[in-house]
């Protein structure tokens, strides 16, 4: 049988179109389920154990993991950007006083260097801030996630002059904080759902007292705001003093629809908790949450699948840090 020869150009040309569906390909990688199952196959387990001890040591820490993801995904990406510290020319997003109250960065490194010790390089700081919620949440006795998807890359830069725009405010109107989780591919229902976890958080008096002060918001129970009183008994509380009240007072360690039993009794804390209650876009859905926690628990579940795929570095973007404070 005769055999053909190729032309040694065409098959220069045919290589290179090789070459660049595979750096087309690599480039635009999808996250997946059990990425890390050959370079890391332990990673999940880890980050699971670390989060576990760090939970029975410093309780609060699960609280955080779930609050990192949230400004760390809202902003551009789930990239770790907010983990960065100001160095090397990056300003740290952490200086925005939208980070107000954040605390435990300190044990991200924990985790990192137990997977560091096991798999060096391998295992990104973006998919450390995602699984440590997924399994935060638990620890808080919120739903068990068992989907959440894999291969996230770390971003190289912060986006600090971002942030600001991005990140809801506490005084923010509910249009306003709809329209932002819209446009990242939440919908309303999911929306209602992230922020039940308000149930686990707390509010500093800074950003309470213009419901208590001069005159008591109408829109708050009465006997309520007498009791937010007496936590935030100044109309001017210093920023630096640890004044402030809990989303949730009977259960404020658990992801649970507390949340929204309070919101529709008139004991939110923020007006967007009133608003969320009331406005007819969002109140159906508070009420079927407020009387249904395995609901709540489902919607909740959808949301941080949602917002923990925003927008990933995959591929051949970005790096794996070895020190999530620091770009490599």
């Amino acid at each position: 049988m005769a055999i053909v020869k190729m032309p040694f150009c065409f098959l220069a040309f045919f290589c290179l179109l090789l070459q660049l569906f595979s750096i087309f390909h690599i480039g635009n990688a999808e996250l997946e389920m059990n990425y890390y199952r050959e370079s890391c196959p332990r990673a999940e387990e880890i980050i699971r154990q670390q989060v576990e001890t760090l939970y029975y040591k410093h309780g609060n820490t699960a609280v955080s993991w779930l609050r990192n993801l949230f400004h760390d995904c809202i902003v551009k990406s789930c990239d770790a950007s907010l983990l960065l510290e100001t160095a090397r020319g990056v300003e740290s997003e952490q200086k925005s006083t939208r980070s107000f109250g954040m605390r435990n960065f300190k044990y991200v490194k924990t985790i990192k260097d137990a997977l560091e010790k096991e798999c060096p390089r391998t295992v990104s700081c973006a998919d450390i801030v995602a699984l440590s919620a997924r399994d935060g949440i638990v620890m808080l006795k919120g739903p068990k996630i068992d989907m959440i998807k894999t291969g996230r890359r770390d971003s190289r830069g912060s986006y600090l002059r971002h942030v600001e725009a991005l990140v809801p405010n506490h005084n923010d109107s509910l249009s306003s904080v709809l329209s932002n989780f819209n446009s990242i591919g939440i919908d309303v229902e999911a929306t209602v759902a992230l922020l039940g976890a308000h149930s686990v958080g707390r509010v500093h008096c800074v950003n309470l007292v213009h419901r208590l002060y001069p005159t008591i918001d109408p829109t708050l129970d009465p006997n309520y705001a007498l009791y937010l009183k007496k936590r935030c008994p100044t109309p001017d509380p210093k920023p630096k003093e640890v004044l402030y009240s809990r989303n949730d007072p009977e259960t404020p360690m658990v992801v649970d629809n507390m949340y929204y039993k309070n919101i529709m009794a008139h004991k939110g804390l923020l007006v967007i908790d009133d608003e969320l209650a009331t406005d007819p876009r969002t109140s159906p859905f508070v009420a079927k949450m407020a009387a249904d926690n395995g609901y709540f628990h489902e919607q909740f579940s959808r949301a941080i699948r949602l917002l923990s795929e925003t927008n990933p570095l995959t591929g051949d973007q970005g790096e794996i840090r070895k020190d999530c404070r620091y770009v490599n």
